[in-house]
């Protein structure tokens, strides 16, 4: 990962779980020197890859495939508030 992107991946991890964070995209943007828009783009395509890989390394613990949206629903139900 080049050094800008693990900076801005640094930055962008917070809203990652969903979570409000402190900052509006607003200030993330101008820290990052992006758009507010880039940013809430940014956002979404980490939280997709981060769907994508965090059902493959559940796709490792589970017996088959159907079981995989179960364990999903499970971990959310333990982590969540």
């Amino acid at each position: 990962m080049r050094a800008g992107k693990l900076k801005d991946f640094g930055r962008l991890k917070v809203y990652l779980t969903g979570e409000k964070p402190a900052d509006p995209y607003k200030q993330v943007a101008e820290e990052l020197l992006i758009t507010e828009p880039a940013v809430r783009v940014t956002v979404h395509r980490m939280r997709r890859r981060f769907g994508q890989l965090l059902r493959e390394e559940i796709g490792h613990t589970v017996a088959n495939p159907e079981e995989i949206d179960d364990e999903v629903r499970y971990l959310l139900e333990v982590i969540g508030p």
